[in-house]
């Protein structure tokens, strides 16, 4: 969750870090720091800020010289989300160790800290943070006998949890060591720089050669050259990965926020995840990251989907298209819960992992207790060569782009989308017709369209949410398809606005929920023109007998809903199995504009981080 870059050159490696830094100000934070070799002979300074990156360049520059930035051939970065410890400069990494001459930055957690700072403390150690990070420093400090990388192995011997790992000394002005145990790493090749990152996004400025490093590897990086070894002191062959993302697609590009932009990059994003899978004219689905064989897809007994947050709503959409399309029987896993509910498992069932950054911490342990059980286990993922993708071997890829808003948009709409082209593979080894097969791939091929339509929308929605900006509560419902739709639309609008909003099945308000309506509470109905949609009439009836104002959306040209609701939101009618991406881009609409209207920090939400790399 927390964001790690490192940089060693020949110069200018305090620039790359903020630049680094900035590029992961997406995965939010509350704290930052940098630590550095200013110049060759020079001590190891470290400077860091609560807040945001801003607060730690302005410290930077009074901390530093110019000629000293500008001179700086090695350094390493840290964003921190708040674990252990409140938010505060103390708290923040670089934590250095106690001589000061080893700083070290840490994703992860680790478990037994308190034991090991317990140990420290008996041998003269003392801590000046609250933080399960700063044992590392003094434990690395306590092996140290001249071999940074000896010392490093030797430290994380010693700790229990999970982690990501940088480390530089006072001794070894050119040298940075690394290393992964379940916190995502990616070291950059550059022509006269090496770097390290905890995200992709903060190095592709510099490089697209990309080295994903694996659990148990340790590189020791030097300008231009990077040894890989394994904990084992055994040498390790990585290959190098290009990626094909361009810088640009990170920069806002005139909108106000990343959130806008990706919610109004759908069209291209969902065209990008269908392209050369869904053909009009063709009645199947290709996907050949699967790597199953129709008779590998026919043996397939059950499904089981394992998620977290928004990529768990898709899930239940997926659900939804595996039983009707393929008449396969799904279940959907809250993820954090796989392993330890021990789930019957067998060969013939196939387990899903869906998740945007392949790098959620909870999915990641999910895939890897599944692959103990000897299942089948495919991957939904964004990040090319995220762990959960490379985990697997095998999945799709949903071609989307970055998505640097921390509120999910376009992987949403594209993981549904990949979800239906799964469900029409298994369904044409199953009871899909070639003829049902040819309209369903059709209708997938129109997504698209479907989104522009939505998009149009979007001054009147703009008008709608400032007129409820300022409620205090949201109930969104809807059956079928459209349950989790409404789920996916209340975790958006608490997510951005801070306003308290909960998704239901519209048949559970009378068993509960329905206590809580009055005039203060407004409803969003999920009703486009589906099967399910007259049941979901009769619920808004009932809300709006208790006063709720009710905001249906609804399908163009269905006016048997104005009477049921109080404003309508419009989107264009299209089958049932993807009703969900219209619905569910019309909610994203509505949080942002109603979080724009309350001043909100749209992109960074407080408390909360992009990519969930701890459980």
């Amino acid at each position: 969750m927390c964001g790690i870059v490192g940089y060693v050159g020949q110069a200018g490696a305090a620039e790359a870090i903020i630049e680094g830094l900035k590029r992961l100000e997406y995965r939010g934070y509350d704290s930052a720091g940098i630590a550095l070799h200013a110049g060759r002979d020079a001590s190891l300074r470290v400077v860091k800020t609560p807040g945001k990156i801003a607060s730690l360049e302005e410290a930077l520059g009074k901390a530093l010289s110019a000629s000293e930035r500008e001179g700086a051939s090695l350094a390493i970065g840290h964003t921190r989300w708040a674990t252990h410890g409140e938010p505060n400069q103390v708290n923040a990494h670089p934590h250095l160790s106690q001589s000061g001459r080893i700083a070290i930055v840490h994703n992860g957690i680790i478990d037994n800290y308190a034991a090991l700072k317990a140990h420290l403390v008996e041998k003269g150690y003392t801590f000046s943070s609250q933080t399960d990070s700063e044992v590392i420093a003094h434990l690395v400090e306590e092996c140290y006998d001249g071999d940074l990388y000896q010392a490093v192995v030797a430290a994380v011997k010693h700790l229990e949890g999970t982690y990501g790992i940088v480390v530089a000394s006072q001794d070894h002005p050119e040298t940075i060591v690394t290393v992964r145990n379940g916190s995502p790493i990616v070291l950059g090749v550059c022509d006269d720089a090496s770097m390290v990152a905890s995200d992709i996004c903060a190095i592709l400025q510099h490089t697209n050669r990309v080295i994903f490093l694996n659990d148990g590897d340790v590189a020791v990086i030097t300008a231009g050259r990077i040894d890989l070894r394994s904990l084992q002191d055994t040498p390790v062959n990585r290959e190098i990965s290009e990626i094909d993302w361009d810088v640009g697609t990170m920069e806002k590009a005139g909108y106000d926020h990343f959130m806008l932009k990706e919610i109004h990059e759908q069209p291209e994003a969902l065209a990008n995840a269908t392209r050369g899978r869904v053909t009009p004219g063709e009645a199947d689905a290709r996907l050949g990251g699967l790597q199953m064989e129709p008779r590998d897809l026919a043996r397939t007994s059950r499904i089981v989907v394992a998620a977290c947050g928004t990529s768990y709503y898709a899930g239940m959409v997926g659900k939804y298209l595996f039983e009707e399309l393929a008449g396969l029987p799904a279940d959907v896993e809250q993820a954090a819960e796989f392993r330890y509910r021990n789930p019957i498992l067998d060969p013939d069932t196939c387990v899903l992992a869906i998740s945007q950054s392949g790098e959620t911490a909870d999915t990641l342990a999910a895939v890897r207790e599944a692959l103990r059980k000897g299942c089948p286990v495919l991957s939904i993922c964004n990040v090319v060569g995220s762990t959960i993708a490379r985990e697997t071997g095998r999945g799709v890829y949903l071609h989307a782009g970055p998505e640097i808003g921390v509120a999910s948009t376009k992987a949403f709409t594209c993981q549904v989308a990949v979800l239906a082209m799964m469900a029409i593979a298994w369904g044409r080894t199953r009871r899909l017709s070639y003829s049902d097969g040819l309209n369903y791939a059709a209708a997938l091929a129109s997504v698209p369209d479907l989104a522009r339509a939505v998009l149009e929308q979007a001054p009147a929605i703009k008008v709608l949410a400032a007129k409820y900006a300022q409620a205090r509560d949201f109930f969104f419902i809807g059956r079928g398809y459209m349950f989790p739709a409404a789920l996916e639309g209340a975790l958006k609008l608490k997510e951005i606005s801070y306003i308290h909003a909960e998704g239901y099945h519209a048949a559970e308000l009378k068993h509960g929920p329905i206590a809580l309506l009055d005039e203060t509470v407004p409803v969003v109905a999920c009703v486009p023109d589906i099967p399910g949609k007259v049941k979901t009439l009769g619920n808004m009836q009932e809300c709006r007998a208790r006063q709720s104002p009710v905001i249906a959306i609804a399908t163009e040209g269905d006016n048997e809903v104005d009477d049921h609701c109080d404003e309508v939101i419009r989107v264009p009618a299209c089958p049932a199995f993807i009703s969900a991406i219209p619905v569910v881009i019309a909610e994203q609409l509505f949080a942002y504009y109603v979080a724009l209207e309350r001043g909100c920090a749209i992109d960074q939400p407080k408390n909360l981080a992009k990519s969930v790399t701890v459980e």
